[in-house]
């Protein structure tokens, strides 16, 4: 049970917020538990069989996408995405023309939810998972967002942390766009026993705001003319859900024993939760004047493959491997199209960036087993590593650790080898 108090500053409250869901990440939740408290805040068995288990964790207060009207070809953005529940429920409401983006704290909820994405058949960008502070300026693009959906997360911000979200949100949505947000809000005045209790705030109760200071956030944020709807949800659910199928955490087997309360939030002694708040659902749309016409949006993510692990190889590195006779676990990629005429590092494979996301079986199954895979383009800063992120993906869905995607540093134009060149006299 996580004990002790909230940190006084806001910095120790996000690092508090992030090495909890970590571990909950980590350590995953019974599958019974939490499709029991899933299904009390309105998800229904269908779209929970459409989806990874591992997906839901019980850690939700509303089902967002039901509501957000969510249209093909849109693009939408979870905020605090967890094990990516509700990304996935909108990629298939958006389909492959769209794109479905989760932004989460936690950098284990993040390779929790990349690995449930993977299971689906899904790739980037049209679904990507990135690990971000909520509380700093998104890595996303002005007026590029249609919707916004977040579940049961903001609560879990510092207080100036929820206000600077809610302005970013203003800021990333389309004119015209939607925000929709499933959240805790306090029924009273909450005393400084709760408050400062951290396993009450890290179970969404203590960092919840009064209807007025959430209405008055959003205003202030933009959202002039926000909807809040009392679902009427019980939060007692997060103790007393009761595994009916089976003990197992969703995650992996288990030999814990399964106990009445499976919850994997730190369970509280504040007594009845419906006392002191409520779940609530938040309806909020960007007035369509701001930030000039809708169809004239840029791409939510200009470099999403930025987000993703790969390591780098400086070109000395690189021509060591090529001068090492007795090194053979490599294979070295050139993913240019035509500029490769011009010259390539000796011994490079060519496969088109253009075509290679679309390969990436066939690319496994030649290079799986390779110990390092190294990618270059013409700089690496973009088709090489955007490559090299669609490879390191395909290898974490597979949990394979035998190979991993490496850049090469500087590209092509950054080689300086010349007597490690082939198809061309100089460089």
């Amino acid at each position: 049970m996580l004990g002790g108090t909230v940190p006084p500053t806001d910095k120790g409250v996000v690092s508090a917020v992030c090495d909890a869901y970590n571990s909950i990440a980590r350590e995953g939740a019974h599958a019974a538990y939490a499709e029991a408290v899933a299904e009390a805040f309105g998800y229904t068995t269908e779209q929970l069989r459409s989806i990874p288990a591992e997906s839901h964790m019980g850690l939700g207060c509303g089902n967002p996408v039901a509501v957000a009207s969510v249209k093909e070809g849109e693009t939408v953005l979870d905020l605090g995405s967890g094990a990516g529940i509700d990304v996935l429920l909108a990629a298939q409401k958006v389909g492959p023309k769209g794109q479905a983006i989760g932004l989460d704290m936690s950098t284990d909820m993040v390779n929790r939810a990349r690995k449930n994405a993977f299971k689906q058949g899904y790739r980037p960008p049209q679904v990507v998972f990135i690990q971000t502070k909520l509380t700093e300026s998104l890595p996303v693009a002005t007026a590029s967002v249609d919707c916004i959906v977040s579940n049961c997360v903001i609560n879990l911000l510092p207080d100036a942390g929820k206000a600077a979200l809610l302005k970013e949100c203003y800021r990333i949505l389309k004119p015209g766009g939607r925000l929709v947000v499933d959240d805790i809000i306090a029924k009273k005045l909450l005393p400084d026993t709760i408050r400062s209790d951290l396993s009450a705030y890290i179970g969404c109760i203590s960092g919840a705001l009064q209807l007025e200071q959430y209405r008055s956030l959003l205003k202030h944020a933009g959202f002039t003319d926000a909807l809040f709807v009392d679902t009427g949800g019980d939060l007692e659910i997060y103790k007393f859900a009761e595994p009916t199928r089976g003990g197992a955490p969703s995650s992996s087997p288990s030999t814990k024993c399964c106990a009445a309360t499976t919850s994997p939030l730190p369970q509280t002694t504040i007594g009845n939760l419906n006392e002191w708040a409520a779940s609530y659902q938040i309806y909020a749309k960007k007035l369509s004047s701001d930030n000039g016409a809708a169809d004239k949006s840029p791409p939510a993510l200009d470099r999403w493959w930025d987000a993703y692990p790969k390591d780098h190889l400086t070109s000395g590195e690189v021509a060591s491997l090529l001068r090492d006779p007795d090194r053979s676990d490599y294979a070295i990629i050139d993913v240019r199209e035509n500029d490769r005429v011009g010259g390539h590092v000796l011994g490079s494979v060519q496969w088109r960036a253009d075509l290679f996301a679309s390969s990436l079986d066939r690319f496994y199954d030649e290079y799986g087993k390779t110990k390092q895979v190294i990618f270059y383009c013409g700089s690496s800063k973009g088709r090489g590593s955007r490559c090299a992120a669609w490879y390191q993906d395909y290898l974490d869905g597979k949990d394979n650790t035998e190979s991993k995607a490496c850049v090469l540093e500087g590209g092509y134009h950054g080689w300086g080898y010349p007597d490690l060149v082939d198809g061309a006299s100089s460089l």
